[in-house]
């Protein structure tokens, strides 16, 4: 999905539900509110907390895009039936949809 897509859906949708897989640090730094955070590499042990959300529609996001790509592939194999990736992540979120998300 792209981030207007994401953009106009959020908050409006009540079946979306947007996942951060990135840093605490990145973080910190910035997010897109709302949304859940799990960062990537402990997507595999916290798993049970995501399968409540797995009739929902799952839009991961990462700073590029290229982790949460991956999260969305591992999601998938897991059964989780609608996961999308926000292509270009917080990064582009930043450029085309919110310039107050700071850029990093």
């Amino acid at each position: 999905m792209t981030p207007q897509e994401v953009s106009q859906s959020l908050g409006k949708d009540p079946e979306m539900v947007l996942l951060d897989v990135r840093e605490p640090d990145e973080r910190s730094t910035a997010a897109i509110q709302p949304s859940e955070w799990i960062p990537m590499n402990e997507i595999p042990s916290r798993l049970s907390e995501l399968q409540p959300l797995a009739s929902k529609k799952l839009v991961v996001y990462c700073h590029h895009g290229g982790r949460s790509a991956r999260v969305v592939a591992f999601l998938q194999d897991q059964g989780f039936e609608s996961v999308h990736n926000m292509e270009g992540g917080i990064d582009l979120w930043s450029l085309e949809v919110d310039n107050k998300v700071p850029r990093y």
